[in-house]
């Protein structure tokens, strides 16, 4: 049976000091199919927490006595660690929201006065966050039961056949893996870290790792120092990490549409970006080079205007790397790799630092992340985003969700409603593939 995240059981707790706000709250949720607590404060919420097991959602007002917000649910996060956690607050701080995010591991952060219905989603897609992570645990407990017992009886198997051999081999094999658990911990970590985001952001499918892998080339390409390309690797796959925090409203919009207010929010993203990494001192580097990516060659670019020499190597070339991958899939063409430099060329002096381009361009022509195959018919294959779907087009493979539900068959043809479909499981249940389909050279 297709495991359905609406049927499950998950229960809500708002935190306020003001009996007038829970009271509101408690109505505005009157009519949902769940259960719905409330806490007048921190230490009587934890209490509720603790006598209801089926609490999966946690919202806490930020100013309050005893316990602020942002303490309340640091503590929260050692009771019930995969419950989904927001703040809400009347200030809309960086700071606080920062705090929210790294000690009380905060899912994000509504502002008061909220409005009623956008409330209800969020809340609404937060129990969806929770039961599918339930769900998946599950699945994973099940999984590493299965693999357990089949490694078990494969080895019994081997054993019987040749025990003194295999022996020798398994003592060989455990020195090997432990040596290169030591080597790659770090590596593992910032490629998890890597995959939070694409999760909180599915048009960012493989854009990160894109962007490394075009980056990095560039700077060995440029001898720079092992530290260095090191320090670069990690910020090109975290570069995005600030927008974990910024609201769907303004993550799912072009630049260019946003109104004044969305775009200085969307600026902030480089510098909390920097904030997470800042407090890992082996990371320190990389998170100067994440804070001004967005720099642009002739001082225009934020957060802090830098021009020229005064913008780190490591941040140009990351720069170049994260326009190029964006542009290259916004065309999707045969020619989108050439006309993504094209575009480049074009603002060499502007935007971009003239001595980065050779190294850009030489990596590209070393690397096949973008080669795609041709058929017969003249039609190539391509992995987008929903976000850049469009009518007309046809489905070359089957399109499943996240959790694997199949959403849409080989050969369908898209139209808007389909576009629409793809795009709201791309927010609630999101793959860590693209959609491919087959479009005219």
């Amino acid at each position: 049976m297709m495991y359905d995240p609406h049927e499950s059981q998950v229960e809500v707790l708002f935190v306020d000091d003001e009996p007038d706000i829970l009271r509101a709250l408690k109505r505005l949720f009157v009519d949902e199919e769940y259960a719905v607590y409330t806490a007048s404060s921190g230490m009587k919420g934890i209490e509720v927490i603790k006598d209801n097991p089926g609490i999966g959602v946690i919202v806490s007002d930020q100013r309050m006595p005893e316990l602020t917000g942002i303490e309340f649910l640091e503590k929260t996060r050692k009771i019930r660690p995969m419950a989904v956690r927001i703040l809400l607050t009347a200030y809309s701080d960086v700071n606080a929201s920062i705090d929210a995010i790294n000690r009380g591991g905060a899912y994000r952060y509504i502002t008061k006065p909220w409005k009623n219905d956008e409330l209800v989603q969020t809340i609404g897609e937060a129990r969806q966050r929770y039961a599918l992570i339930q769900e998946n645990k599950r699945l994973d407990r099940i999984v590493k039961k299965q693999n357990k017992e089949l490694k078990h009886w494969n080895t019994q198997l081997e054993q019987d056949v040749q025990k003194q051999t295999m022996e020798l081999s398994r003592q060989n094999d455990e020195l090997k893996r432990l040596s290169l658990i030591q080597k790659n911990t770090i590596k593992e970590m910032i490629g998890a870290f890597s995959g939070l985001i694409e999760l909180r952001n599915p048009s960012m499918i493989n854009h990160s790792r894109n962007v490394a892998k075009i980056a990095v080339r560039a700077a060995r390409a440029m001898k720079l120092s092992v530290k260095e390309v090191e320090s670069i690797t990690i910020a090109a796959l975290l570069h995005d990490m600030g927008k974990i925090g910024i609201p769907d409203t303004i993550l799912f919009k072009a630049f260019k549409d946003m109104d004044d207010e969305e775009k200085k929010e969307y600026k902030l993203h480089p510098i909390r970006g920097q904030a997470v990494l800042d407090s890992i001192e082996g990371l320190r580097s990389a998170g100067v080079f994440v804070r001004h990516h967005h720099e642009a060659f002739d001082g225009t670019g934020f957060p802090d205007g830098l021009e020229k020499a005064q913008i780190p190597t490591g941040a140009a070339i990351i720069a170049v790397a994260d326009f190029v991958d964006h542009d290259v899939k916004m065309s999707a063409g045969k020619n989108a790799v050439s006309h993504a430099l094209n575009h480049v060329r074009e603002r060499l002096g502007s935007m971009f630092d003239p001595r980065i381009y050779p190294f850009i361009d030489n990596a590209l022509t070393h690397l096949d992340i973008y080669t795609k195959d041709a058929r017969e018919d003249g039609t190539i294959e391509v992995e987008l985003i929903a976000l850049d779907l469009r009518e007309g087009m046809v489905l070359s493979r089957d399109v499943k969700s996240g959790t694997g539900l199949l959403l849409m068959r080989r050969g369908t043809i898209l139209d808007k409603s389909r576009i629409h479909t793809l795009m709201r499981y791309a927010r609630l249940d999101p793959s860590r593939k693209g959609v491919f389909v087959r479009i005219r050279q």
